[in-house]
């Protein structure tokens, strides 16, 4: 309904700011979204890391998959609770994004931690940029 007055008073979803529109797609308040960013985001890079240091362990390759994928999967979630999980799922599979996407390389454990390393500096970056853009909207 609030939708059906701002256009009908001439008010487009353009003018609202990045975090007007991200409160209104939600019913979590600014505060909440954020703390639950911070919660997931913090979960994801500790089972991350615990997953990446039982891969050295003898038969640690299944705790490694294990727990590095629950952290992934916590640390995508973490920026889902910033733009929306849609808005997430596009932003993953545009084109610029599309190859770090979809490529996985586990043949060595040298080249495994290569990627998980390059893989937390980027989820940081990202995480990163999302937060400094809700804010400053």
């Amino acid at each position: 309904m609030e939708k059906l007055r701002r256009v009908l008073s001439g008010q487009d979803d353009e003018e609202q700011g990045l975090t007007a529109q991200v409160l209104e797609a939600s019913s979590l308040s600014y505060n909440t979204r954020l703390k639950w960013f911070v919660i997931c985001f913090v979960c994801g890079i500790f089972f991350s890391v615990l997953g990446t240091g039982l891969l050295w362990l003898p038969g640690g390759i299944k705790l490694f998959a294990v727990f590095y994928t629950f952290g992934n999967l916590a640390a995508l979630a973490s920026t889902c609770f910033l733009m929306g999980p849609v808005k997430q799922l596009k932003k993953m599979f545009e084109t610029t994004r599309l190859l770090a996407t979809i490529i996985m390389l586990w043949h060595k454990k040298g080249l495994a931690l290569l990627f998980c390393i390059l893989q937390f500096l980027s989820m940081t970056w990202d995480a990163v940029i999302k937060c400094c853009s809700s804010l400053l909207s």
